[in-house]
């Protein structure tokens, strides 16, 4: 036998049944936010689920900033090879819309794979502002404009603008303060620092339980199970209906073959009993849709929040 053909031989019995036959030997997961946040933990739980699934490691590296923009923008420019991907969250569909300087195309740069889970958004205040409910919350502010605030866990996201659409729809003036990620701003309303946030429930939830924060809503249009005393915003702000979500792409042009393998292997780990409960124990609501779906769903999106950028007038430069 020549060494050529000993050589393609032994490259062929490397190739395991069910791996990424085309990927490099590690994908590199990217998060186009700060560690700590609803964003970064659901890329740790799948990163975890794939790898077991794919037989090679997954690496979550956080690239906050721009929205998300930085991250996004390395993965749109990344050999399609599956081996380097995006966490994408709400502000992937968003942007469009709010940038005046568009780094990407949303859709046509990207190779949608799979929506991962959504979340709701939950309205809380620090302990101690006096108000228990939107209704109160509204009826203070009123009383005091522009004298309350609320912290922003990076411009640009659904959290930014949801606030923004509370504050136009209920009529109230209050004070956004930017911060660089959920971290940060939730640690400001915990000190006192900052008057509400509205958050992911992974986010706000242990503070939630251990009584740091106050709830007062949720953006969805029904409670939350895990919530169930914390009433709807749209109880009292008609119509009010804003979530957050999480889904999976990589760079435009990817081979058919790779996108279906990596597909299946997300929509099983979805699926999977421990991710399903890990996600639903802080408060996401599991979704693992397929490509087709997700590129739909991408599409609505945008749309929706164009709207919203519209509205509100939000721009970023």
């Amino acid at each position: 036998m020549q060494r050529r053909e000993f050589l393609a031989l032994l490259t062929a019995s490397t190739i395991l049944p069910g791996t990424l036959q085309a990927a490099p030997a590690v994908t590199k997961l990217l998060v186009g936010a700060t560690p700590g946040g609803g964003t970064d933990l659901v890329a740790r739980a799948l990163a975890a689920e794939l790898e077991q699934r794919l037989k090679h490691p997954f690496i979550v590296e956080n690239r906050g900033g721009a929205a998300g923009n930085i991250a996004a923008t390395a993965v749109a420019k990344a050999e399609p090879d599956g081996g380097t991907l995006l966490l994408s969250y709400t502000s992937h569909a968003i942007n469009p819309a709010l940038f005046d300087k568009k780094p990407f195309d949303p859709i046509k740069d990207f190779t949608p794979i799979s929506l991962i889970a959504s979340s709701p958004l939950l309205l809380v205040s620090r302990p101690d502002l006096g108000v228990n409910n939107v209704r109160e919350l509204i009826a203070l502010a009123k009383s005091k404009p522009g004298k309350l605030s609320i912290a922003v866990a990076g411009l640009g996201s659904a959290n930014h603008l949801a606030g923004e659409m509370l504050k136009h729809d209920a009529g109230i003036d209050l004070v956004s303060v930017p911060y660089k990620g959920a971290g940060p701003a939730v640690a400001d309303v915990v000190a006192g620092q900052a008057d509400l946030l509205l958050g992911n429930v992974a986010t706000v939830q242990p503070l939630l339980q251990a009584g740091r924060v106050k709830g007062l809503g949720v953006s969805s249009l029904k409670r939350l199970a895990t919530f169930p005393q914390i009433a709807p915003i749209a109880d009292v702000v008609p119509n009010f209906d804003y979530s957050s979500w999480y889904g999976l792409l990589g760079p435009a042009g990817m081979p058919a073959d790779l996108v279906a393998q990596l597909e299946k292997a997300v929509r099983a780990a979805v699926a999977s009993p421990a991710m399903r409960k890990r996600l639903t124990g802080e408060g996401l609501v599991p979704v693992g849709n397929d490509a087709a779906q997700f590129t739909q769903f991408l599409q609505g999106e945008i749309a929706r929040w164009a709207k919203v950028v519209a509205v509100t007038g939000a721009r970023m430069n």
